[in-house]
């Protein structure tokens, strides 16, 4: 089937040439080439307009038999092979559904979901709330696929790197705080959990579809410990929450119903969740950042049941 060249958004191709240069300019300037490869090969047809995702390139397409999909192309590496297995695991049990993949490219042929309507575009954070914990329960049913990344190397990298990281925090309290975070990570470490992680799991990364009312996308799959999973969700829509003049209240009250429906123990989830403050904080401070993010210090307190005070007015 001919299909007009694809033309890749420039706001994909400053990303990629920013990150990764020279080779990042090379696979932006390949995907309208790889595009009209794969409709032939797939037999495909263009079906609506090309856009782009935080990393990747989505061409809407329809197969032969009228089937509309979407053709997802990013470069390949450790994480989309990830993404595959997860996928493949998962086989659209909660999650969009793999219908075909090129090992070449790691571009991969997906069921089309409706990407205008994401669990944040619902105004009830109670009913998305619940939505999400109850799908995100059915991820946690499906046994891991082999050779996934695990929780327990993630866990003993941060705590490799927490030395190096505290100085860069300028305030003295700020440093006890992620030595406090990574002292919880330590504790828990010896047992980092074996159920299969989404990793991404938030309002945005989850679509409306005709299969079902609402599946998850763009997985980041890891092995481990259910807690570890909790904090895209509990900074869904942040601004929102720091609006509403109390976040610790929204935060302890999406971390109750996620914990009750995933039937985690609190004080682990509690303290795998400040693991991911940490991972956050550590990844921060390398990028030059000289104090913690305010909406990790808000969810830190609300998990350790701290008293409400002032509402920060942002991420900044």
């Amino acid at each position: 089937m001919s299909s007009p060249g694809v033309e890749v958004p420039a706001a994909l191709a400053a990303s990629y040439a920013r990150s990764l240069g020279d080779e990042g300019r090379a696979w932006t300037a390949a995907l309208p080439g790889l595009v009209a490869d794969l409709l032939d090969r797939w037999d495909l047809r263009r079906d609506g307009a090309t856009s782009a995702g935080a990393a990747s390139l989505v061409v809407p397409v329809a197969r032969r038999d009228g089937v509309r999909a979407v053709l997802k192309l990013q470069p390949p590496r450790a994480e989309t092979a990830a993404a595959l297995a997860g996928l493949r695991a998962w086989d659209g049990h909660g999650t969009v559904r793999l219908l075909d993949h090129d090992p070449g490219s790691g571009t991969m042929l997906l069921e089309r979901l409706d990407g205008a309507r994401t669990l944040a575009t619902l105004p009830d954070d109670g009913v998305v709330i619940q939505v999400l914990a109850e799908l995100h329960a059915r991820l946690l049913a499906v046994p891991p696929a082999p050779g996934l990344p695990h929780l327990r190397d993630v866990a003993a990298a941060l705590l490799e790197q927490v030395p190096r990281a505290v100085p860069g925090l300028a305030d003295p309290a700020e440093r006890r705080v992620l030595r406090d975070w990574a002292a919880v990570v330590a504790e828990l470490a010896a047992e980092p959990g074996d159920r299969m992680l989404h990793w991404d799991l938030h309002y945005d990364n989850v679509l409306a579809a005709e299969r079902e009312p609402w599946l998850a996308i763009d997985p980041e799959p890891l092995v481990g410990d259910p807690g570890f999973d909790l904090w895209p969700a509990l900074d869904s829509r942040w601004d929102d929450v720091v609006a509403g003049g109390d976040a610790r209240r929204v935060v302890r009250r999406r971390f109750d119903v996620l914990t009750e429906v995933l039937d985690l123990d609190r004080e682990r989830a509690a303290g795998w969740t400040l693991g991911r403050l940490l991972q956050n904080a550590l990844w921060d401070v390398e990028d030059g950042a000289p104090a913690l993010a305010p909406a990790a210090l808000v969810t830190a307190e609300a998990l350790r049941g701290g008293p409400p005070g002032p509402q920060p007015s942002g991420r900044s």
